[in-house]
């Protein structure tokens, strides 16, 4: 019986990963046995990598030791961690549990056993340093993962198994739109659905062509049909009997298996969502890369040692890409050019370009971008469908989280005047958000006239907020305030509700200091934002203009309470009443 190829769902969050690796780096150099493995599992419960936050984990535990997982102001100790994870009485045992979160580290290429002993090769170290990109890590990663491998004995059959799976899901977009354009069917690359029969049960390179006109034939009969019982009970039995001959999938887990390999795919920018999020397709400003790629690489395994392959999927200088010669960076710099002329003729802007590189043409082409949409947010359209976002952020087909960043970038765009707004969230060609901003980053920085700030966004609500968002978002602030051209800085934090504990720090911070100074920490509800935003709405269709020395007013009023109240929850409790009286102000 064939298995179904995916991307293991024991990680969902990518940035996940490098905590798993930051944990591992503890233990490097040492011989990965019984003991190590419990170990590494027991560090990941110290460091609140595993279990700290989930319901399921504290099932088992004795109230006492949730109670020290959620005391935040506790350091756990590797002796607390262990009996932490030994009250949890796993049958399996705890190093079962150490191998399994090892294991993505490992079929990525982040590790790899030298001589039996824990080594962070040079695709971990790049993970791990501070201008990492976690789409070129995976892009990276993804060209050469292959089955059969010898790593990873579920799919060792290379009778049944010939393919990398990137590499071939790319051929296989490619190859339904080649046939749809020969029918004369408009090319939109393969839908989700599509992806989840025929995508992930494709295990060998040679059956393309067969398993790209199926699914064709799927579509049109599909379209075909008028109601929609009609389409749902259709694909229904055949997904059914599509997966008859596969082991490891079924309809209960097919979406999340697909979900997550679309996820991690999207982070190497080589595809893209379209048509309401139903569609992947073919990224079209990186076709030149991609067709190279194509032309290159058949989606075929490559006949390697353990240790011929390890070292290869792990370096990350490796393999050397088809379009790194003078003449294909120029095809790539000329493609570019010409989308970044046309932005400049709407913009009425120019810049010289001949000495850029390809990166920095991208980041300039994003720059234009970002300065096209803020004129496009100006419209009440556009406030009305932002508001809508922010009011069902969790029911979006994007990620909450990822959501959260855009549509706060897209608020902070429409509130005033600013002169950049800069989301460092992984952006595609296309800058839509493909995900959220690095660990090491703000989510977004805001540059205006008058002043700079930050703005950090969550969505957790407990005590996780203050351990994921406190201390880190008071460092990302101190770094940027250092680094600040303006002399008067702003921190926005914005969350759904605020947690007592991450209010009682940015209050310290505010009413006393941190690292020696204080700091100007704005805590937002995402209900205020919005109210903000029907404020503006309301100022445009007055034809009033909002400035953002005006803003900026409404934001030291915030910090100011530190001389008028005396404790964070008083703080907290003022802040509505702030904001009212600010809108009031503008009609005395």
């Amino acid at each position: 019986m064939k298995k179904a190829w995916s991307i293991s769902t024991t990680v969902r969050n990518p940035e996940r990963l490098r905590n798993f690796l930051i944990t591992l780096k503890e233990i490097q150099n040492r011989e990965w046995n019984h003991e190590t493995q419990i170990e590494f599992q027991a560090r990941l419960v110290k460091n609140r990598f595993y279990g700290f936050g989930s319901n399921q984990f504290y099932n088992n535990l004795p109230s006492k030791l949730v109670d020290l997982l959620q005391d935040m102001n506790h350091e756990i100790t590797l002796d607390e961690a262990m009996n932490i994870l030994e009250k949890r009485n796993y049958p399996e045992g705890i190093a079962i549990r150490g191998r399994t979160s090892y294991k993505p580290l490992e079929k990525i290429g982040l590790v790899c056993l030298v001589n039996k002993k824990i080594k962070i090769t040079s695709l971990g170290i790049y993970l791990l340093k501070d201008d990492y990109d976690l789409g070129e890590m995976f892009f990276k990663s993804f060209l050469k993962w292959q089955y059969p491998n010898p790593v990873d004995r579920d799919f060792k059959d290379s009778e049944i198994y010939n393919l990398k799976p990137f590499i071939l899901t790319l051929h296989l977009i490619n190859e339904v739109n080649k046939l749809c354009k020969v029918k004369d069917i408009k090319e939109v690359g393969i839908s989700k659905t599509e992806f989840e029969i025929f995508g992930q049960t494709l295990v060998n390179y040679k059956d393309l062509t067969d398993q790209a006109k199926t699914l064709v034939e799927f579509r049109l009969a599909l379209r075909a049909l008028k109601t929609h019982k009609e389409k749902k009970e259709f694909t229904q039995n055949y997904i059914e009997e599509f997966l008859a001959d596969f082991t490891n999938i079924d309809n209960n887990n097919l979406s999340d298996y697909s979900d997550n390999t679309i996820r991690y795919f999207r982070l190497t920018r080589l595809i893209y969502i379209r048509g309401g999020g139903f569609y992947i397709d073919l990224e079209p400003r990186r076709m030149i890369e991609i067709n190279a790629l194509l032309k290159t690489y058949d989606g075929s395994s490559e006949s390697l040692s353990k240790k011929e392959y390890i070292e290869y999927i792990s370096d990350i200088n490796l393999p050397i890409l088809p379009w790194q010669s003078e003449q294909e960076q120029k095809k790539i710099s000329d493609a570019i050019k010409v989308e970044i002329e046309t932005l400049e003729s709407q913009l009425q802007m120019q810049e010289n370009l001949d000495a850029k590189s390809v990166e920095e043409l991208r980041g300039y082409r994003k720059k234009l971008q970002n300065i096209k949409i803020k004129k496009e947010l100006q419209h009440i359209s556009k406030i009305d469908e932002t508001i809508d976002a922010l009011i069902n952020i969790r029911s979006l087909d994007l990620k909450p989280s990822i959501a959260l960043e855009k549509y706060i970038t897209m608020a902070l765009n429409i509130i005033n005047d600013a002169k950049e707004v800069r989301a460092n969230s992984l952006v595609g060609d296309d800058n839509e958000f493909i995900f959220t901003a690095p660990a090491n980053k703000p989510d977004i920085e805001c540059f205006y006239e008058s002043f700079n700030s930050i703005c950090e966004v969550t969505m957790l609500n407990g005590r996780d907020q203050w351990h994921n968002e406190g201390q880190p978002v008071m460092r990302h602030f101190r770094d940027f305030e250092n680094n600040s051209a303006q002399e008067d800085n702003y921190c926005i934090f914005v969350a759904p509700k605020m947690h007592r504990d991450t209010i009682n720090t940015f209050w310290f911070s505010v009413k006393y200091e941190y690292e020696g100074l204080k700091q100007k920490i704005v805590p937002l509800t995402i209900s205020q934002i919005i109210e903000i935003l029907e404020f503006i709405k309301v100022l445009k269709e007055e034809k009033r203009p909002f400035f953002h020395t005006q803003f900026q007013v409404f934001m030291q009023s915030i910090i100011n309470l530190k001389d008028e109240v005396h404790t964070s929850d008083e703080w907290l409790r003022a802040i509505p009443k702030v904001l009212h009286d600010f809108k009031g102000s503008f009609y005395e």
